[in-house]
């Protein structure tokens, strides 16, 4: 069964709203019901700002429902390398700011009840112990625990697991619908173009006086250069039952590896990633580990995700662009879209209501782009859109891929998918293709 357990759980995570049909005028508007927009529309509605959700399909239709939701502020072997890039400051604002998002889940979960576990979080090396003791080095410098675990109880010999204590894992869209249902959104409800303060929509036109971009990728990623900011990294899940206990998250501390953490009595395990538009080991790569080392357990669900990867490892949260005031934007999670969508929530609503965020200046979308990841975005785009043949991309002309492990038509450029029939799966492309 191609859906993840949370979307079984939930039934699809609809609250039920009917589509917008005349125009309205909104203090704020959100674009897209995933968890990103709904925790900002949320926290806006808290301090009595007039706010919608406009959302193209149904609330947590899209990226939300295949997360692994993890709620932790150990995102692999980031704070070395804050720390060496940017210093002891925007390291301690980054964990400060996450560790607050899982208080923020944490209490949320007691009014809105979502299968919330509190639970360690460790970032595992197959065979670079030296990267694990640089991360504690690191921890100790922001006044962190710094447990290097010798052998984690893994199934496969590693260099050890660096812990971070008092991490989360939950159900995302129990507490997703929960507080949908708290906000005004209309369901079905695509916008197809921005014109200043006013959105178009098939039923009526919205005017705000903020309006916020939370649909994974911006759907405007032109101006701003979001599409050269940004690429798309897809990763695979499978959840097994009858499979040996597990307690704590883990990850591998490379981008390729796999993840582990428990749900009920199945335990998740992701994994098989590839840039989006390339080949990877995919649910294929998977099943073969769970056959070595977990043969006698049964695959109940598998599903699949895609994360928007920044050019430097943190996501650009703030203000689309100057020029556009009104404008703000959340996205380039990095794969820890949970603690990112409530740091984007709070920083957003400080913006909003008060004109500044101590967050502001580190997760700014208009920081500096000079990166090597800048380079190869360009090397890929110049690629996909010089390459003969079709498929072509309905966002920018770049020749199309086929992803064998799902049967869709993939973008190498900026991550658009497709499916057999050329109906936009994944944005940025807003419309499908000829097939």
């Amino acid at each position: 069964m191609n859906l993840s357990v949370w979307g079984e759980s939930v039934s699809g995570g609809s609250v039920g709203r009917a589509p917008l049909s005349h125009d309205i005028t909104t203090d704020a508007l959100v674009i897209g019901g995933g968890m990103a927009g709904v925790l900002t529309a949320y926290r806006l509605k808290q301090t009595g700002m007039d706010c919608v959700i406009a959302e193209a399909q149904t609330v947590g239709s899209g990226i939300t429902k295949n997360t692994t939701a993890k709620i932790t502020a150990q995102h692999g072997l980031l704070y070395a390398q804050i720390l060496e890039r940017l210093g002891s400051e925007a390291a301690k604002l980054y964990l400060d700011a996450h560790t607050q998002a899982i208080g923020d889940f944490r209490e949320l979960s007691q009014r809105y009840p979502c299968d919330f576990e509190e639970k360690n979080a460790y970032v595992y090396s197959i065979s670079d112990r030296a990267a694990l003791e640089r991360e504690a080095a690191a921890y100790h410098k922001l006044g962190l625990a710094a447990r290097l675990e010798e052998t984690p109880p893994l199934p496969f010999p590693t260099a050890g697991a660096l812990c971070m204590e008092h991490q989360a894992q939950f159900n995302p869209l129990k507490l997703l619908t929960a507080l949908a249902r708290e906000v005004t959104v209309y369901e079905r409800t695509p916008v197809r173009s921005i014109d200043g303060r006013t959105a178009v929509t098939d039923g009526g036109k919205i005017t705000a006086g903020h309006i916020v971009l939370a649909t994974h990728y911006p759907m405007i990623n032109i101006p701003g250069l979001y599409f050269l900011k940004l690429y798309q990294h897809r990763s695979y899940v499978i959840a097994l039952e009858d499979a040996p206990p597990l307690d704590g998250m883990y990850v591998d501390e490379r981008q390729d590896g796999h993840s582990f953490r428990t749900y009920q009595n199945l335990l998740l395990i992701g994994g098989g990633d590839h840039k989006s538009g390339k080949e990877g080991g995919g649910f294929a790569e998977l099943r073969g580990l769970a056959q070595q080392y977990c043969p006698l357990a049964k695959e109940r669900f598998h599903w699949a995700t895609q994360d928007c990867m920044t050019l430097d490892g943190l996501p650009y949260i703030g203000r689309h662009r100057a020029g556009s005031p009104q404008l703000y934007v959340a996205t380039g999670f990095n794969k820890w879209g949970m603690t990112g969508s409530m740091v984007a929530a709070r920083l957003l609503r400080d913006l909003m209501v008060g004109g500044k965020s101590e967050l502001e200046t580190l997760f700014s979308p208009r920081r500096s782009m000079l990166s090597g990841q800048l380079f190869k975005n360009i090397a890929s785009s110049a690629a996909g859109l010089l390459s003969v043949g079709g498929p072509r991309c309905a966002h920018m002309g770049c020749k199309l891929h086929l992803n064998s492990a799902e049967k869709t038509w993939d973008c190498p450029c900026h991550g658009s998918r497709f499916d057999e029939d050329g109906r936009v799966i994944d944005n940025p492309a807003k419309r499908g293709i000829k097939r």
